[in-house]
């Protein structure tokens, strides 16, 4: 039995478990590959972030502390890659083959194919169009403003504004791939009420939880004020009501 607000039914979670068992090797995979073509990708990105302009704010020296430094930023952020390759495998294999996994679950028959390639090519194509305007939002608003933020803390308080190459670049990459990946949150939630993982009042029963969850992914890869938490956790949870309200009135409930 199912009790009500669970956020996955123990059935469809074992399913998912030993579908997602059957696809390690290709997520893992893609990972290293991500991973791999990532790590001559991260050098150019750590040049062009030297060089370009607004990403240090006025009155900064960046500083390198260490000979490793660059190689473990390269390695911070081919990893990052890695992960977002990763994710986007693993919503689109969901999207291909999310209702057989819940017919298998249940024990049920499967009613035509596995998800059909209409549903993988939408999610990609959703994953494309969030990913890019997540980083169109982390390029105008994110960055810009927690950078001119970080620095004119350090002024106001009559302290040297010196940082770190090492924390400089990865707090920017940190905040292009948390809103690229949190941005993924509507197609994620979406996939998973058509499936019929999990039913949309799962979630609005559950709305503590993914305040919680998003007030701790703010904290994480921002200052740990409300307003900066905001900037970081709140698109997240505007883009997962919307979600929710695009699925009700698309669906005539």
């Amino acid at each position: 039995m199912t009790a009500s607000g669970d956020l996955l039914p123990r059935a469809e979670l074992r399913a998912i478990v030993a579908h997602l068992r059957g696809r390690a090797s290709l997520l893992i995979g893609m990972f290293i590959f991500g991973f791999i073509a990532g790590y001559p990708a991260a050098e150019w990105a750590i040049e062009w972030l030297i060089e370009a302009e607004g990403y240090r704010p006025v009155g900064v020296e960046i500083i390198i502390l260490q000979p490793m430094e660059i190689i473990l930023l390269k390695l911070r952020i081919a990893s990052q890659i890695g992960i977002a390759l990763f994710a986007a495998t693993l919503i689109g294999d969901l999207a291909w083959n999310g209702r057989r996994i819940i017919a298998e679950g249940k024990r049920m028959a499967v009613v035509g194919s596995g998800g059909g390639i209409a549903r993988l090519l939408q999610a990609l194509i959703a994953v494309l169009g969030l990913g890019a305007l997540g980083g169109l939002y982390a390029h105008m608003i994110l960055v810009p403003f927690l950078l001119d933020y970080l620095a004119a803390d350090a002024s106001a308080a009559g302290i040297d504004s010196t940082w770190q190459l090492r924390s400089w670049i990865g707090f920017i990459t940190g905040l292009y791939f948390g809103s690229v990946v949190s941005f993924q949150v509507p197609i994620f939630a979406v996939m998973l009420v058509r499936a019929g993982i999990v039913e949309r009042r799962t979630f609005t029963e559950n709305r503590g939880i993914l305040w919680f969850c998003a007030a701790a992914i703010g904290a994480f890869l921002s200052p740990p004020d409300p307003l900066s938490m905001f900037l970081v956790g709140g698109p997240m949870l505007i883009l997962l009501e919307l979600a929710l309200l695009y699925d009700r009135f698309t669906r005539g409930e």
